[in-house]
């Protein structure tokens, strides 16, 4: 008798970065319920050391972090050849034009302007993730 083998299917991987931590559980929980396995960081040499070690799917950064900003963190993502497909999403409390063009010239995808809201956030996740897995995808 044949036996059907159900295998789960896998979570993309979400990098959350932010350094006001009393908001990283919230987003956890919620992308969690979405079917995403979710990391964490609060800072930008936490944040590229996450990307680099782990190489989540997609990465939400925020653009003002400690130690490194997430311009700089984003543009070390893009330099490395193991992680420049990574799509990457700007979370950030500026709104002004020289901090989102400042944004663009880092290498982000899209840029989501705080306080976002959650479904936002989820609907620009599953675009950017459908994206990337058509031709500059490498898996």
């Amino acid at each position: 008798m044949a036996t059907d083998h159900c295998i789960p299917p896998v979570q993309p991987r979400i990098l959350i970065v932010d350094d006001y931590v009393d908001a990283l559980p919230a987003w956890e929980i919620f992308l969690s319920a979405e079917q995403f396995e979710v990391l964490t960081a609060t800072n930008g040499p936490d944040a590229l050391a996450l990307a680099t070690r782990d190489v989540p799917d997609l990465v939400v950064l925020d653009l003002v972090l400690p130690g490194l900003s997430g311009w700089e963190v984003a543009s070390a993502i893009r330099a490395r050849p193991e992680t420049s497909h990574i799509p990457l999403v700007a979370s950030t409390g500026y709104s002004d034009t020289a901090h989102l063009d400042r944004a663009r010239q880092a290498g982000f995808d899209a840029i989501l302007v705080k306080p976002c809201d959650p479904l936002v956030l989820v609907a620009t996740i599953r675009e950017l993730l459908a994206s990337a897995r058509g031709p500059r995808s490498s898996t």
